[in-house]
């Protein structure tokens, strides 16, 4: 996708800086950028080495955002994400030990390695913004994202993230091998001192909270909207769908499709924007039937429900 300059040329900004440490990926990081525009989650697959938790922490950076990277493993506990209570004997009274995730971007890497305990310790945060610890509520910063990455299923020490916490992550992402000429790209920078540790802060976190509000101020006809839902209605009837996309799923759409929209310099929403997002907002909220398992089955069941499903026309 383009990026507009003008009002938005601290997203430009952003994806270039981003992409100085990542070479040859400006389209993962483009998505990355635009569900955290649009308040989302964001979820990145992919086998170990390509770049993923070096993308999060490299946005962080940019987005000058205080971070903080829990290796999920079998033995973290919920309360490391969540806090804890401890007591205090100069006071006689139970004291909040701040858990990793009060920061406003949190990076779960490799989280589908950890229990499913500690794997719903993030629903709460992920979709109310805030964390129970013993009856007692605590907001979490804002902006707040989740970057979380995973292997690919069936990769050892894995196992499946259940449907109800894959359904509160925007996006599912994924990397990829780079071809031969990044690889040699990305070891020449390491070589010259650029990582993730180099990269500058382009936005404050009121910036950054500035561009999300343009986002949410984005115009979305009714007619935008009905194609949006039917798009996801699509999903609930498919004979190779076992499981169609939630009433979230659609929120997302829209949110996403209004990032769009903003980086494309346009303060209204277009057809085209819904389409962008369509199959890394609502792939991974489906359970798919077996005989549709590989991505490419997975992504032309999809792009046969885009082609039925009439756009409106815009005036």
């Amino acid at each position: 996708m383009e990026v507009h300059t003008d009002r938005n040329s601290s997203a430009r900004d952003i994806i270039r800086e981003v992409s100085r440490v990542i070479a040859g990926k400006d389209a993962v990081i483009v998505k990355v950028l635009l569900a955290i525009l649009a308040g989302g989650h964001i979820l990145m697959e992919d086998i170990p080495g390509v770049g993923k938790t070096t993308l999060a922490v490299s946005m962080s950076r940019a987005l000058g955002l205080d971070y903080n990277r829990v290796q999920f493993t079998p033995d973290v506990l919920p309360s490391d994400i969540t806090g804890y209570s401890l007591f205090d004997k100069n006071t006689g009274a139970m004291s909040y030990q701040r858990g990793a995730i009060l920061c406003n971007l949190f990076l779960a890497d490799e989280l589908n390695r950890a229990t499913s305990r500690t794997q719903s310790a993030l629903l709460q945060a992920m979709e109310e913004g805030e964390v129970t610890v013993d009856n007692h509520t605590y907001p979490v910063p804002r902006p707040f994202i989740v970057i979380a990455t995973q292997n690919p299923a069936g990769a050892k020490g894995t196992q499946l993230l259940p449907d109800s916490q894959l359904d509160r992550f925007m996006m599912r992402l994924t990397m990829g091998y780079p071809t031969h000429t990044d690889e040699i790209e990305m070891v020449r920078r390491r070589q010259s001192g650029i990582s993730a540790e180099s990269v500058r802060q382009i936005v404050t976190r009121e910036e950054l909270m500035g561009l999300q509000h343009e986002v949410e101020q984005v115009y979305v006809k009714d007619s935008i909207i009905d194609y949006i839902v039917t798009l996801c209605e699509k999903t609930r009837g498919n004979p190779h769908i076992q499981q169609g996309a939630s009433p979230r799923a659609s929120l997302a759409l829209t949110a996403l499709a209004k990032a769009t929209a903003w980086m494309q310099k346009r303060d209204f929403v277009l057809p085209q924007d819904v389409r962008f997002s369509f199959y890394d907002c609502v792939e991974h909220r489906l359970i798919w039937k077996q005989e549709v398992i590989d991505p490419a089955s997975r992504a032309s069941v999809l792009n046969d429900i885009m082609k039925a499903v009439k756009a409106p026309a815009i005036q």
